[in-house]
């Protein structure tokens, strides 16, 4: 359980100090993402988004047990 837990610790880590790097990719304003802004109203949905981020996570877990 601890090795998970600083497993989990270094990888937010690295993810935030990669985060001005991600942002340039484009994620987050991909087709497929549902947008809808009103006055004084946004809400945004980032589906196409997670559906990648979901297959590039289920990869790389595939790859690591094997």
């Amino acid at each position: 359980m601890q090795r998970l837990l600083i497993t989990i610790g270094i990888v937010l880590v690295v993810l935030g100090l990669l985060w001005p790097l991600l942002t340039r990719l484009g994620l987050g304003r991909l087709p497929g993402d549902i947008m809808v802004e009103r006055e004084g109203f946004r809400f945004y949905f980032p589906l196409m988004t997670s559906i990648i981020v979901s297959l590039v996570l289920t990869l790389l877990f595939w790859l690591f047990r094997k």
